[in-house]
C-alpha cells in the first residue's frame, strides 16, 4: 500500500498546470457581452454534451455514487434512471420553445413568457442561491478526501481550487469553460473504465464475485426496500426514479449553468444530440460507479482495509493504495480537477445571469457590451471568494453522504424555480400575478416540509413544489383575469402548444414565399 507518493504529486501539479494552460488557450480570443456569456459559435455538440455530463456529475459522481453501492446497496443508482423521464420531457416541450426564442438565459425565457424583469430577477436570484451551495459542495467533498490522503490542509486545496476556477471563469468566458469542462471530462471516463477494468482483474472471481453479492448478501437491493408505495410522500424505487427525473429536469430546464449550453445554439437537432449524448454518458458512467462500489465491497472483504475509509472516502482511498505509481496521482488530479472545471462553470453561469438577468434589467440605461463582460468578471470573483468561504464552513462540519443531501438540497431549491416554467411552458392562460403566487406558495410549503415534516422523502420535493406552484398559479391567474376583465396573452412561441399547431412551419413557409418574392 504505497498510499499518495512524491511522484503521484508532481504529476498532479504537472496535469493541473496543463488544464490551467489550456483553459487560457481556448481563452485567448477577446470575447464581450453576449460571447463571453453564450459562447461564438465554433464549439461542437459534443463538447457541449460532455460539459453537461461533468457539471452535473463530475466531482460527487466520482466520490459520493461508489461509496453509496459500498456502503449499502444501489438504491441510490434508481436516481440515474430519471434521465429517461428528463431527458425526453426537455426535448419535446422545453429545447424547442429555448432555441426558437433564442434565449440570453434560462430566466430570459420567465421575461419573455409572463412580460415581467421582475419575475426574471427572481429566478436569477434563487439560481445564485443555489448554485452557490452547489458550488461550496464541489470544492469541500474532493477538498476533504484529498487532503486526508495527502496530509494537507484542506482549506489550503479548497483556497487553490476556488483560485484557479476563478482564473478560469475571469478570464475564458463560456468557450474556455465548456472546453476545459470537456478535457476533464474525457480524463474522468477513461478514468473510471480503468478503475474499474483494474479493480475486477484483482477480484477474486472477478466480477462474477461482484454479481453474486447482489443476492447472497442483497447488494443490489435490501430486502425490505419497497419498489413502489401509493404514498408518495414516502421513500420507495418508483419515487426515486419519478422524483430525480424531476429534479434533473429542473436543472435541464431551470438552471443556468445548463441553459446555458443550450444557449450556445438555436439548432433542435444539435440540442438533441447534446442530451441524448449526455443521457448515455451520465447513466452509463453511474453504472460503472456503483459497479466499482460493490466491487470494493467484495474487493475489501479479501483485502485489508486502506487507511482513510469512511463512505465517501472509500475509492479515493483504493485510487491512493492500490492503483500503480503514476495512474494514481493522475486519477486524484482528474477529480480535484474536474472539480475546479465544474466550478468554473458555475462561476461563469452565475456571472452570466447576474449581468444580464439582475444588472442589465435594474439599469436605467442599456449596458454596453464591454460593461456586461466587466460586470460579470467582477461577479465571478465576488461569489468565487464567497463559495472558498462556504467550503471551508462546511469542511468544518459534516455531511453523511453529500451526494443524498445535494440532491435534497436541489429539490428544495430547484423544484421550486421549475414549477414557474412548466407553469408558462404548459399552459397559456398563466399571468405573472400567478407565477408570482405560486413561487410564493411553494416557497412556504417546502420551507415547512423541508424544517418541520421531516419524515417526508427528499425525492418527493419537485414534485411537492411543482404541484402547488401548479395549483396556487393556474388558480391566482384565472382569478387574476376574472376580475380584471383581461386575460394576458402568452407570446408566440412561448408554449409548446404553438409548435404543437405547427406554427413553426407556417412562419417558415411564410420566409421561403418572402425570399422567393
Amino acid at each position: 500500500m504505497q498510499g499518495f507518493t512524491f511522484i503521484d504529486l508532481i504529476i498532479l501539479i504537472v496535469y493541473l498546470a496543463a488544464v490551467l494552460i489550456a483553459g487560457l488557450f481556448f481563452a485567448k480570443k477577446d470575447m464581450k457581452g453576449k460571447e463571453y456569456f453564450k459562447g461564438d459559435g465554433t464549439i461542437p455538440w459534443w463538447v457541449t454534451s460532455v460539459s453537461i455530463f461533468a457539471t452535473l456529475l463530475s466531482p460527487i459522481s466520482f466520490l459520493s455514487l461508489a461509496g453509496n453501492s459500498f456502503a449499502g446497496t444501489w438504491i441510490m443508482w434508481f436516481a440515474q434512471l430519471g434521465m429517461l423521464i428528463a431527458i425526453p420531457l426537455a426535448i419535446r416541450f422545453f429545447l424547442p420553445v429555448y432555441a426558437k426564442l433564442d434565449i440570453d438565459t434560462a430566466y430570459h425565457y420567465l421575461e419573455l413568457r409572463f412580460g415581467s424583469k421582475a419575475l426574471r430577477i427572481l429566478g436569477a436570484l434563487m439560481f445564485i442561491v443555489y448554485q452557490i451551495g452547489r458550488m461550496s459542495i464541489i470544492m469541500y467533498l474532493p477538498c476533504m478526501v484529498l487532503a486526508s490522503l495527502m496530509n494537507i490542509n484542506v482549506n489550503i486545496l479548497i483556497i487553490l481550487m476556488g483560485v484557479i476556477a476563478i482564473i478560469y471563469s475571469y478570464t475564458g468566458g463560456l468557450k474556455s469553460v465548456l472546453w476545459t469542462d470537456f478535457i476533464q471530462g474525457s480524463v474522468l471516463i477513461v478514468g473510471i473504465i480503468f478503475a474499474l477494468i483494474y479493480l475486477m482483474s484483482n477480484i477474486d472471481g472477478g466480477i462474477g464475485a461482484v454479481f453474486n453479492s447482489f443476492w447472497t448478501e442483497h447488494k443490489f437491493l435490501a430486502p425490505d426496500q419497497p419498489i413502489f408505495d401509493a404514498n408518495l410522500l414516502r421513500d420507495s424505487v418508483f419515487l426515486m426514479i419519478f422524483g430525480a427525473g424531476l429534479n434533473t429536469l429542473g436543472s435541464y430546464v431551470s438552471s443556468q449553468d445548463i441553459v446555458q449550453r443550450f444557449t450556445t445554439t438555436t439548432d433542435t437537432k444539435k440540442l438533441n444530440k447534446m442530451m441524448r449524448g449526455n443521457g448515455i454518458l451520465s447513466i452509463g458512467l453511474a453504472t460503472a460507479f456503483y459497479l466499482i462500489g460493490t466491487g470494493l465491497y467484495v474487493f475489501y472483504q479479501q483485502n485489508p482495509l486502506p487507511p482513510a475509509a469512511a463512505q465517501d472516502q472509500i475509492f479515493a482511498s483504493y485510487i491512493a493504495f492500490e492503483l500503480p505509481v503514476g495512474i494514481t496521482g493522475l486519477l486524484l488530479a482528474a477529480i480535484y480537477a474536474a472539480a475546479q472545471s465544474t466550478l468554473s462553470t458555475g462561476l461563469n453561469s452565475v456571472a452570466s445571469s447576474w449581468a444580464l438577468d439582475i444588472q442589465s434589467r435594474l439599469s436605467k440605461k442599456e449596458l454596453s457590451f464591454e460593461k456586461q463582460t466587466k460586470i460579470g468578471q467582477y461577479v465571478s470573483l465576488f461569489v468565487g471568494i464567497f463559495s472558498i468561504v462556504v467550503a471551508i464552513v462546511l469542511a468544518g462540519g459534516g455531511v453523511t453522504s453529500a451526494y443524498e443531501w445535494f440532491n435534497g438540497f436541489m429539490g428544495l431549491v430547484l423544484g421550486i424555480l421549475v414549477g414557474i416554467f412548466i407553469l408558462g411552458v404548459f399552459f397559456r392562460s398563466a399571468n405573472a400575478a400567478g407565477a408570482f403566487a405560486g413561487f410564493a406558495a411553494s416557497t412556504i410549503v417546502m420551507i415547512i416540509v423541508k424544517y418541520v415534516m421531516t419524515d417526508v422523502s427528499i425525492w418527493s420535493y419537485s414534485l411537492i413544489s411543482i404541484l402547488v406552484c401548479l395549483a396556487v398559479g393556474l388558480l391566482v391567474s384565472w382569478i387574476y383575469n376574472k376580475t380584471t376583465g383581461k386575460a394576458y396573452p402568452a407570446p408566440r412561441f412561448t408554449v409548446y402548444h404553438d409548435f404543437k399547431k405547427g406554427l413553426i412551419s407556417e412562419e417558415q413557409k411564410e420566409r421561403s414565399r418572402a425570399r422567393s418574392v
